[in-house]
């Protein structure tokens, strides 16, 4: 099946949209033969990851009425705050709640089977996978994939699988998908905003989302206690090289002081991005279990992703993440390096001295 709004959307490059076709098609013809679908995203999910598993479940129950669909969390936590206006949200449950081996196990906005954290084991235990995802890696999986880093959003190539497959994108899959642009584009401010990523939120304002309530529920909610941590996190914003790295954090004492959520602490990285003359931004958070998680962000040509890598993570050019072990200051010291090496010709082991 087809629909004409897929000929507006999708990239512009032919091999790239020949890749694309070939992979939906398969995706979609494991979706007609499946009887029991789960579907996850990445650990640590974010508006990408969440919109696209519940747009993706509302596709497949149009495509496939007949499949029982099930959508989980990578990690046994509950959703973020400021998505649970999203629809079917409240469907979601953790994988390790899930006990079934379904059919087919569909990962979105993730590569890299490592990420799912507990969904790893449904995923194993499926009979067929597919995957759909925007982030560069060099350790694919999926019997059945499309994975397009051009793309600005895994949310773009969902709503393009729906149009694929001629699913009528109704007002609560438009909602989630456009939820999964704004956020991931940075409210369309970061460099992986182009035109398919405009052309797509177009055509999901026509179906029926919105905008302002995607603005309302995510950048215009924030509790008391999370803009009291986000005022301890502006005071200790720090520069080096010579004010082209910007850098802070937020420990486990700070969160228990305010009173403020872990999962608030996500956009935080973009208050020290938005340091005047800053060329790549760090913030650092305490996380559970002896953990650091952190979010790297570039405004220029400086590739974070490769910083990541080298912690542990991945991600895109402009826009990459870690979980490292140690305390904040462990961390810090262990990746500060690596994000001189991005200023200099110096490796990040001659670098290391002077941290």
């Amino acid at each position: 099946m087809t629909n004409q709004g897929a000929q507006t959307c999708g990239p512009a490059d032919p091999c790239e949209r020949s890749y694309q076709e070939r992979g939906f098609e398969a995706i979609a013809s494991l979706i007609r033969e499946a009887h029991t679908i789960a579907i996850c995203a990445h650990t640590s999910p974010d508006g990408d990851a969440l919109g696209c598993v519940l747009a993706m479940a509302l596709i497949i129950r149009g495509y496939n009425p007949d499949a029982s669909v099930a959508t989980l969390l990578a990690d046994d936590a509950p959703v973020p705050r400021i998505y649970q206006f999203l629809p079917e949200s409240q469907g979601l449950v953790p994988a390790c709640s899930y006990h079934d081996t379904p059919d087919l196990f569909v990962a979105l906005d993730l590569s890299e089977a490592k990420r799912l954290n507990q969904a790893q084991d449904v995923c194993a235990r499926a009979r067929h996978t597919a995957v759909i995802d925007h982030h560069p890696t060099k350790n694919p999986f999926g019997e059945a994939n499309v994975i397009r880093p051009g793309a600005a959003a895994a949310g773009v190539l969902v709503a393009e699988f729906a149009l694929k497959v001629g699913v009528d994108i109704t007002p609560q899959i438009a909602q989630c998908l456009l939820c999964a642009i704004v956020t991931d584009t940075g409210r369309f401010q970061y460099q992986n905003t182009d035109a398919e990523s405009f052309r797509v939120a177009s055509l999901l304002v026509d179906k029926g989302a919105s905008p302002s309530e995607i603005s309302l529920n995510v950048y215009q909610s924030f509790r008391l206690s999370f803009l009291h941590l986000k005022s301890l996190v502006l005071g200790r914003i720090t520069t080096f090289e010579k004010g082209r790295i910007a850098y802070s954090y937020a420990t486990q004492n700070d969160l228990e002081r305010t009173g403020a959520d872990l999962d608030e602490c996500d956009g935080l990285i973009d208050v020290v991005r938005s340091v005047s003359g800053s060329e790549v931004a760090l913030f650092l958070k305490k996380v559970p279990g002896g953990m650091v998680r952190g979010n790297l962000r570039s405004k220029d040509n400086h590739d974070v992703s490769k910083v990541a890598r080298l912690m542990g993570g991945g991600g895109h050019k402009a826009a990459a993440g870690f979980t490292y072990e140690g305390d904040v200051d462990e961390v810090l010291a262990a990746v500060l390096p690596h994000l001189r090496a991005l200023f200099s010709d110096q490796s990040p082991q001659s670098d290391a001295e002077g941290v």
